[in-house]
């Protein structure tokens, strides 16, 4: 089978296509012929190597300290369809169209992959394609984590800073979906999008700033570790939650004194993928009430192109690779 092999941490051009061997499913697993998977923000940093500090030796102790050694290739969420399972498997057959998370394992940029069936895994809804499929478990599961945490009731007022991104699409429809005031902060360029999606009111960081905005804020969910954290407290209410789902260093720091100074509260617990939040993820886009936003599609051939693109750093919601069969 063809897969992006990983050789070196550097820039895009590390990633090769390649004939590697075709694996053969455990007693529990299922083997999926990938359909389409994406290129996340996470794996450009992994691939280059240039993660925040606190993660930089543990990763680099798993993955390899000086080339990657136990992943070699890259891809975290995909779509697909089941063409084998081990002997002990019983939640799914040959044949069903699924979403699936790798996890750590990766992989997911190639033409198949084994998982345990229970591994993040569900059923594929008939109303997307496998193009959409492919990008529903690292944001949508993201967003629904932290929102949870914020346990947001109707009528409270959420601000979504980087509301265009991966998991920011997807936590302003989901905060929508609670019956929250949402406001989304995104360019100028991208407000017709976060409209699109249900934000009640944007700001644009490039010319404003939350303070002058006038507002106060119930939750403040920062899903790419941009946010101005003092100007962020300000803005938000007594008892109030700031949510970080990439969280800097110095974020992390400054939220341990938050904590002891503060009746404002900071989580930057990391979500952990599991098939009940994907199952309900899917329960909503099978209602329409919550869409899949793809910014391009590339095919695995030109999967250092993609890398490139995401970089760049203004893609709109997720860049899927389609799997095409050599």
């Amino acid at each position: 089978m063809k897969a992006a092999i990983w050789t070196n941490y550097g820039p895009p051009e590390v990633l090769q296509i390649q004939e590697v061997s075709k694996p053969a499913p455990k007693a529990n697993e299922v083997l999926i012929k990938i359909r389409a998977t994406t290129v996340e923000t996470g794996d450009c940093e992994l691939r280059r190597y240039q993660l925040h500090n606190y993660l930089y030796l543990p990763i680099r102790l798993y993955f390899g300290f000086f080339r990657p050694r136990v992943v070699k290739v890259l891809g975290q969420q995909l779509s697909g369809e089941i063409e084998a399972v081990g002997t002990t498997v019983s939640k799914f057959k040959i044949g069903d169209a699924v979403i699936a998370g790798t996890e750590m394992k990766m992989g997911a940029t190639a033409e198949y992959i084994c998982l345990p069936e229970n591994n993040t895994i569900a059923i594929k809804p008939e109303n997307i394609s496998f193009e959409e499929a492919a990008a529903v478990t690292i944001g949508g599961i993201n967003a629904l984590h932290f929102l949870r945490k914020a346990d947001i009731q109707p009528g409270q007022k959420v601000l979504i800073y980087g509301a265009t991104g991966a998991i920011g699409t997807f936590a302003l429809q989901l905060a929508k979906h609670l019956g929250a005031e949402v406001t989304a902060v995104c360019s100028s360029g991208k407000i017709g999008l976060v409209e699109s999606l249900g934000a009640d009111h944007t700001i644009d960081y490039t010319c404003q700033s939350l303070t002058k905005s006038g507002q106060q804020f119930d939750t403040i969910f920062d899903t790419i570790g941009k946010s101005p954290y003092g100007e962020s407290l300000s803005t938000l209410k007594p008892g109030g939650i700031y949510l970080l789902a990439n969280p800097t260093l110095r974020q992390q720091l400054r939220s341990l004194w938050t904590r002891l100074t503060s009746n404002k509260r900071v989580t930057c617990q990391l979500a952990q993928e599991n098939a009940e939040d994907l199952n309900y993820l899917i329960q909503l886009i099978e209602q329409v009430k919550l869409k899949v936003i793809v910014d391009r599609c590339y095919p695995m051939e030109q999967i250092v192109e993609a890398h490139h693109y995401v970089e760049q750093g203004h893609k709109n919601g997720n860049v899927v690779i389609s799997i095409e069969r050599y």
